[in-house]
């Protein structure tokens, strides 16, 4: 992924001026290759006999007994914190990594400890993590991985050195994405279309496009489009509307439900959608509403993401933010 290229760099860079963070928070769209970044620094920083390949920086050697155990996917020291059942990292969790990141590493001379995605910590699992930032061990590095957009803690982010990956340019993510899908079987392999399609849904980050392209999401989506399309003309009632979006997740759903309240916003202020298939019924509702009204479907889809802590359904959810869109609908005046 060359656009990950900087970030490594500025990590690299960190590392050989040994002012390597005892956390560090990695941030970046969803999609764009966080996880992957935070797995190879953790490659890296767990290496025996790390390689310095001149202008490059310090790399991996691959050979040694750590690397060996990474690339096998076994290595004790590392381990990685995420979501499980529910949509939120636990308290319980975090408790398991303060144990982890006080105990001695079992094979190599560090621990590193991923919590993907630091974003979707609880108020109970964000204070426990915040005790063990507090009072770090000096054999243990912790990468928090966070979604833009998506808040943390200020007393975590505080904690902690940012990391920033960018978005990269069409070209780069396109070449990307066309060397992934000829990985695939012939059967099973896109049309550059659709490759196109899903590049454009997904803010041009080639790892979430790649997740569309091989996942029902493109399909779930055009469903969901044309149940939207029914509902906002009267066809459907909300509880027929909101059963693709159900289907799609609550995550799925709150982003197509973003992506075309942004396109709203976007229309309103004079520039292009980035959703084709949904640009005619966007472009009318914004000819009937003041720009303001984009924002606060986002403020809506917002407040949603944010009751995920508490397991909200998702088809109540996507009831709710349709009833919101179809408000925007003109009314009928009805002849006096």
């Amino acid at each position: 992924m060359p656009w990950l290229h900087d970030a490594w760099e500025s990590l690299q860079k960190r590392l050989g001026e040994n002012r390597l963070p005892h956390a560090l928070l990695v941030t970046g769209e969803r999609g764009v290759g966080k996880r992957m970044f935070a797995d190879g620094v953790a490659g890296l920083l767990i290496c025996d006999r790390p390689v310095h390949d001149g202008d490059h920086g310090p790399q991996p050697c691959g050979s040694c007994k750590q690397c060996e155990l990474v690339a096998a996917g076994t290595h004790p020291d590392i381990r990685v914190y995420s979501p499980e059942k529910s949509r939120m990292i636990k308290v319980d969790q975090i408790r398991a990594l303060s144990s982890f990141a006080v105990s001695s590493p079992q094979v190599g001379h560090r621990k590193i400890a991923i919590v993907d995605r630091a974003d979707q910590l609880n108020i109970n699992s964000a204070n426990a993590l915040l005790k063990t930032l507090e009072e770090p061990s000096d054999d243990v590095v912790l990468i928090l991985l966070q979604e833009s957009g998506r808040p943390v803690l200020p007393t975590i982010r505080s904690r902690c050195q940012t990391l920033s990956i960018a978005i990269p340019d069409g070209d780069a993510a396109a070449r990307w994405l066309a060397a992934e899908v000829m990985k695939l079987d012939e059967s099973d392999r896109p049309s550059a279309e659709l490759c196109g399609k899903a590049l454009t849904l997904s803010g041009n980050t080639p790892r979430l496009a790649y997740e569309y392209l091989t996942g029902d999401y493109l399909t779930l989506r055009d469903q969901a489009l044309t149940q939207f399309r029914r509902f906002m003309k009267g066809q459907l009632t909300v509880g027929e509307a909101a059963k693709p979006f159900k289907a799609l997740g609550l995550e799925g759903a709150m982003s197509l439900f973003e992506g075309w309240a942004a396109d709203l916003a976007r229309i309103s202020a004079g520039g292009a959608p980035r959703d084709t298939d949904a640009a005619e019924m966007l472009t009318y509702l914004a000819k009937s509403n003041p720009p303001w009204r984009a924002h606060h479907i986002l403020d809506l889809i917002h407040e949603a993401r944010s009751a995920a802590v508490y397991n909200v359904n998702p088809e109540l959810e996507a009831g709710r933010l349709l009833i919101a869109w179809q408000n925007l609908m003109p009314r009928k005046r009805v002849p006096a």
